[in-house]
């Protein structure tokens, strides 16, 4: 079960944008080797494991993931 609340954790504020530096962050969460793509292996993977533990393990990888 999740809870889904729509805040920040921390206030941000941004002084001064860096157009470089949020091109690498976006990279890193949507590109190939980024978190989502990672988090989506893990999901996916858990329907074909046979044991339940393992169908457990790659669950929770996946969320924090």
């Amino acid at each position: 079960m999740w809870i889904y609340e729509k805040k920040l954790e921390y206030p941000v504020r941004i002084k001064n944008p860096n157009p470089k530096m949020a091109k690498y962050i976006i990279t890193q969460y949507g590109g190939p080797d980024g978190e989502l793509a990672a988090s989506l292996r893990y999901l996916s993977q858990r329907y074909h494991m046979p044991i339940p533990e393992a169908k457990a393990v790659l669950n929770d990888i996946g969320t924090e993931e």
